[in-house]
């Protein structure tokens, strides 16, 4: 996987846990357990994780140190996660955002 984050700003090199299975908007995916969310959503190709309330504006990694809300995502169905610092575990269900306060059933 040839997208994947080698080295983190803040959580340094990732320790590569076991192969886990999760879900983002509805599509099956893996990635590995303790990585951020967003690491395993970049090496999957995905790059957006929410989009802007006013202009439906695409946003996806910007600070990948948990500073900025361009990540957030609905986790396990809670809105505004920063999956930049989010660890991944099995069976987590991600969806994209709309908007930067998103209620829980607000997606695209």
């Amino acid at each position: 996987m040839q997208n994947r984050i080698a080295e983190h700003p803040i959580l340094g090199t990732p320790q590569k846990g076991r192969l886990v299975s999760f879900s983002f908007d509805g599509k099956n995916m893996e990635g590995y357990e303790g990585e951020p969310i967003a690491a395993a959503l970049k090496a999957g190709g995905i790059m957006i994780h929410r989009y802007t309330a006013k202009q439906h504006k695409p946003r996806g990694i910007f600070c990948a140190i948990g500073r900025c809300t361009d990540c957030v995502m609905i986790v396990d169905g809670k809105p505004n996660i920063r999956t930049c610092v989010t660890p991944l575990k099995e069976g987590m269900e991600v969806r994209t955002q709309y908007g930067c306060s998103a209620k829980k059933d607000d997606t695209l």
